[in-house]
């Protein structure tokens, strides 16, 4: 967030005054407070807050971390300029759900915008609609496009109207089991169910025979909540990054292939995706700003494919956030997201950031993956427990973003991804072999089962 009392923060002249609250001097340095409420420990420990506060750093602008009684200790809290206890009294998760109080502290404080990081309240439209409501800046999409981005029948019906290419499916929530069963004998199997609203890989089941598709099909009856599309088998899963400002510009930044998961939770990424025909490449990301023309979009975001083993392309969903593996797409194009959210929330336009599609190229080649808490004794299901020493890897053309610098108790409201390893190209090695190098080097004492994924 953005705290309008710069008087006591150094201002250079000449000055001059912007509508977020802030003052900018003639290098367009932020000089005034910035609240991230994403400072929570949320689902990798808080490594997001603390990757938006070295944005709010190089910007010039001041950052202040939320944090719940369990974190108080937390890095992420140490790394801000100022730090608020919220939802005192109750658990993590619910304290980092506390519109109302994130508001409060917003208002008590002068904040003037909220970055919502990942996970948490990243995709709730309540939460950006409560901050406009508070004339705080949300940085991110409008609270109309997180809703719409956010259903998946909705986002689905977009790109139909944008003409992007869908997985065939339903119209809308399935209603009858002979609904679904007619869906099945028209497309054949498999199938997956969805939950219209989920993200994350939550609420999707395969099914591969009608028994059980009539039983899913019963069970999702009453709430309105489910539909089916064709399971298309082996595909790669590439996501392209968008960036659109309020003036309706949209640019792409390339695409990640994110295949390697572990229950549709993306374990490896890589940008560029390798080997992929770049007429495809080029269909693919012209689709995905049409798609974001289409609906308005604003800010960081990716459209997401799935890409099947004949060339053919679909459309599965947006996510309006920035992603966690946003940094291999950085380290790709040389492009920091982070700052562009922040600048293109306080009013500046894509042209003026010098965002123009043609003057975006990939200059290189990036990995990343991600270090995780996992127990495989117990079907990889997240870990609690005492990291006493985390040391990672260093060099050129290596990044290790975490929020794990001291010994640290890892609860279980913090899910199971702790740090991320990216890896740029260097000279005469890939960034595969320069990855698991650096995992090599690395050294972590803890009672928690550590996977390299």
């Amino acid at each position: 967030m953005v705290d309008s009392g710069s008087a006591n923060m150094p201002i250079q002249s000449p000055k001059e005054e912007h509508d977020l609250g802030v003052t900018i001097d003639d290098n367009l340095k932020f000089h005034s407070h910035c609240w991230d409420q994403a400072a929570k420990a949320n689902n990798v420990l808080g490594e997001i807050a603390i990757r938006v506060f070295r944005a709010c750093t190089e910007l010039g602008i001041r950052s202040v971390a939320i944090y719940s009684e369990q974190d108080k200790m937390t890095m992420h809290r140490q790394k801000a300029d100022e730090s608020y206890l919220v939802g005192k009294g109750l658990p993590p998760v619910q304290a980092y759900l506390n519109i109302p109080d994130i508001i409060r502290i917003a208002k008590e404080n002068n904040i003037d915008a909220i970055h919502p990081g990942y996970g948490f309240l990243s995709e709730r439209s309540d939460f950006a609609q409560a901050c406009i409501d508070s004339e705080i800046r949300f940085i991110g999409p409008s609270p109309k496009v997180v809703q719409q981005m956010g259903d998946k029948i909705a986002a689905r019906q977009a790109a139909i109207q944008a003409g992007v290419p869908v997985v065939p499916g339903t119209d809308g929530p399935i209603t009858t089991a002979e609904e679904a069963v007619e869906f099945c004998q028209q497309h054949g199997l498999p199938v997956i169910f969805k939950a219209a609203y989920g993200g994350g890989g939550r609420g999707m089941r395969v099914v591969r025979n009608l028994k059980r598709a009539s039983s899913e099909a019963a069970a999702a009856f009453g709430n309105g909540a489910m539909f089916i599309e064709k399971f298309i088998e082996r595909p790669r899963h590439i996501e392209v990054q968008i960036l659109g400002d309020n003036s309706g510009n949209i640019v792409h930044l390339y695409e990640r292939d994110c295949s390697v998961q572990r229950r549709h939770q993306k374990l490896v990424e890589i940008a560029p995706a390798p080997n992929l025909d770049p007429v495809i490449r080029d269909q693919m990301t012209s689709d995905a700003v049409r798609l974001a023309a289409h609906v308005g979009y604003s800010n960081a975001g990716t459209v997401e494919f799935l890409l099947g083993e004949h060339g053919r392309y679909y459309f599965i969903e947006v996510n309006a956030r920035l992603q966690v593996e946003h940094t291999v797409t950085e380290e790709a194009t040389g492009i920091d997201l982070v700052q562009s959210q922040i600048r293109i929330a306080e009013g500046v336009t894509l042209p003026e950031l010098g965002l123009i599609q043609e003057n975006i190229e990939v200059k290189g080649s990036a990995i990343q993956c991600r270090v995780t808490t996992e127990d495989p004794a117990k079907n990889f299901q997240p870990d609690t427990g005492r990291i006493e020493v985390f040391r990672s890897g260093e060099g050129m053309g290596y990044s290790n973003t975490s929020a794990i610098g001291r010994p640290l108790h890892v609860g279980s409201h913090l899910g199971a991804a702790g740090s991320k390893l990216t890896l740029n190209e260097l000279p005469n090695r890939t960034p595969r072999t320069h990855l698991l190098h650096k995992l090599k080097e690395s050294v972590i004492d803890s009672e928690l089962s550590i996977l390299y994924a």
